[in-house]
């Protein structure tokens, strides 16, 4: 790829993911910025090791051709882990310091919550990592910093437009939102006129409006009971899942039951990782909807003055964060929003900002969250609807013992030794819980991509069962299945993926097929969803049929559908391993994202705030006083 690469020294056993991000001393951020060729004017440092790529990179290099673009998926996640933050790092290591390719790799930016409760950073692991990696997984450039600030700024101006409404008459509130200049003369401000096109009001000038006029501008006359919008932070904190606001004496009873989500559960956060240009993303944060009025028509950001100064407030974290691998390949860390709640992908203006650096010939590889049923798919039906990019290539990543564990393993016990199972040869076990496997690639094949599968290889594999599911793969539709070790042997171990990956994307013939067309009704697109986890119905709760009729009849039924549902199973049942037919898929409730873009219906009871399990990461992570380094980050 460059000069920058570098060679790894790898130790067996592989030692602990901090201590190998720790051992290797990163290149400065401005030499990867230079085997990009990426001029200093498209680039702010944030330090030595991070820098925020300007949307003026791709005026730069627009002219450019793009390059291949590749899909990390996998298949439906146990507690035993699939590896596909790692196998994301680990091919682009061996795409750029083994095959001499061009190559990006864009990851999503991880939660704080995850990362001192129960998952741990989501850096990679082994010998293939994004580093530095205490920097990755704690605060990066401060975007989902701004996301809670932005949110809450909107959470705060909800409940305090309830109550001046409450307790002013139309006139005071028009004269307040409207306040005369030192000549005595009131002027509309372009968020202002913004409302009155809304309300199909074309005076420009305050004292022109009729009384009736001026009770539709300045009363939104919110219906609490419709509010959807809640508070965020960074931090699992699930006695923050129900709250009471409002019981200070000066807010005069205006108590109201609401709650705090996790930031990147936030509608910000989505409207981050689909927005294309500074313009779209101010469109998009002025047309959230956060309830609906008394009447029933939907209240946005912008009807309450706000969408510009969200922007201003996100106009840093629109730009992706630029960082390295363990093998000096560049890695652009954007968005994160989460894949069960969310449509789970980095953004759209990191992978086209790196297709275009990377050009023709070039590979950029994007991970999406969970498995290949939720992160993948909302990947083709979501954002390349939004991007207009279309994949040459998706991967979908497994190994033994998941497989194992879908063809009826014993369950995992945190803290408890591995079943043998899962540690001694066990071909048929392995064959039956291929069945999950073979569905996530002929699902993901539907779309018209070509599936490579990368199976990564633990020591206690044997040959028969790696045969077992390579011969499988393939039967089932996959362009190829290669075996990999990345984690231990860094780009090197992922050489033949790389290979495979390339005669993929130069193999593709046919175009990027849908899963449901944006015309169809709400239902159907969310039927069309459930056929392919095997459903053979949809059953809607009285209040989701409520909410699809209030979003068809507001005019937001040609969105796509976002399936808000566990990551661990095909169904609603999160114990339901394999590939579970014949379920009927229960719909609990359907909200809309509107200025992301999507609705999303409620599979089951998802929570949108984790919470600390007994015993939190945050018991290994501390600093070494004598040195500054982080210690205990997994």
């Amino acid at each position: 790829m460059g000069k920058t690469t570098r060679k790894l020294e790898v130790v067996s056993p592989v030692p602990a993911d901090i201590d190998i991000a720790n051992s290797i001393e990163p290149l400065h951020i401005s030499e990867i910025a230079q085997d990009l060729n990426l001029s200093p004017q498209h680039y702010d440092l944030y330090g030595k090791y991070k820098a925020k790529v300007l949307l003026s990179a791709l005026d730069e290099h627009g002219g450019n051709g793009d390059g291949y673009y590749v899909v990390v998926g996998g298949i439906t996640p146990t507690p035993l882990g699939e590896g596909k933050s790692t196998t994301t790092v680990g091919l682009c290591q061996a795409l750029g310091a083994f095959l001499d390719k061009k190559v990006v790799t864009c990851l999503r930016q991880p939660s704080q919550g995850p990362t001192f409760g129960i998952k741990g950073g989501a850096a990679g692991g082994g010998y293939s990592q994004v580093i530095p990696m205490d920097e990755f997984n704690l605060h990066m450039t401060g975007d989902i910093h701004a996301i809670t600030a932005s949110n809450n700024l909107l959470a705060a101006a909800i409940d305090t437009r309830i109550f001046h409404e409450s307790s002013q008459s139309d006139k005071a509130l028009f004269n307040r939102l409207c306040p005369p200049n030192k000549e005595g003369k009131r002027s509309f401000n372009d968020i202002m006129l913004r409302r009155l096109k809304k309300l199909g009001i074309s005076k420009t000038v305050p004292e022109e409006l009729t009384q009736e006029e001026v009770k539709k501008f300045a009363r939104l006359d919110i219906d609490p009971e419709s509010i959807t919008w809640r508070r965020v932070m960074d931090v699992n904190d699930r006695f923050l899942r129900k709250i009471t606001v409002g019981q200070g004496p000066e807010e005069k009873g205006m108590v109201r039951e609401t709650g705090f989500d996790i930031s990147v559960a936030s509608e910000i956060m989505a409207v981050l990782a689909l927005t294309t240009s500074l313009s779209d993303m101010r469109e998009r944060l002025g047309k959230m909807v956060i309830g609906n009025s008394k009447a029933g028509d939907p209240i946005t950001a912008d009807d309450l003055g706000l969408g510009g100064a969200l922007t201003v407030l996100m106009k840093d974290a629109i730009n992706p964060t630029l960082m390295q691998t363990l093998e000096g390949t560049p890695v652009l860390v954007h968005a994160g929003p989460f894949a069960n709640i969310a449509h789970g992908n980095s953004s759209i203006v990191a992978d086209k900002i790196a297709l275009k650096l990377v050009g023709p010939g070039g590979f950029v590889v994007t991970e999406a969250g969970f498995g290949a049923d939720i992160g993948t798919e909302k990947f083709m039906n979501i954002k390349c609807r939004y991007s207009g990019l279309k994949p040459h290539c998706a991967i979908i990543v497994a190994t033994i013992r998941a497989l194992k564990m879908h063809g009826g393993g014993p369950a995992v016990v945190a803290g408890k030794p591995l079943d043998r199972a899962y540690v001694t040869e066990n071909v048929p076990l392995v064959e039956a819980g291929c069945v999950n496997l073979a569905r996530h690639i002929s699902n993901t094949k539907a779309y018209g991509v070509n599936v490579v599968v990368a199976l990564n290889k633990f020591s206690t594999d044997s040959e028969a069962e790696l045969n077992a599911v390579r011969s499988m793969a393939l039967s089932a539709g996959a362009f190829d299945a290669v075996i990999c070790t990345h984690h231990a042997h860094g780009g090197k171990g992922a050489v033949d993926l790389g290979i495979a990956v390339q005669k993929a994307c130069e193999n593709v013939t046919q175009p990027l097929k849908f899963l449901y067309p944006l015309d169809a009704s709400i239902k159907e697109k969310i039927e069309a969803i459930a056929k392919s986890y095997g459903a053979s119905g949809v059953e809607y709760s009285e209040q989701a049929e409520k909410q699809i009729e209030m979003y068809s009849k507001q005019g937001f039924s040609g969105l796509p559908i976002c399936m808000a549902k566990t990551q661990y199973s095909f169904s609603d049942n999160a114990s339901a391993k394999g590939a579970p037919s014949g379920f009927v898929l229960p719909i609990r409730d359907v909200r809309g994202s509107i200025g992301a873009g999507f609705i999303y219906p409620l599979v089951g009871t998802m929570s949108t705030m984790p919470g600390l399990p007994t015993r939190p990461c945050f018991y290994d992570i501390d600093l070494d006083t004598a040195t500054g380094r982080v210690i205990g980050l997994s």
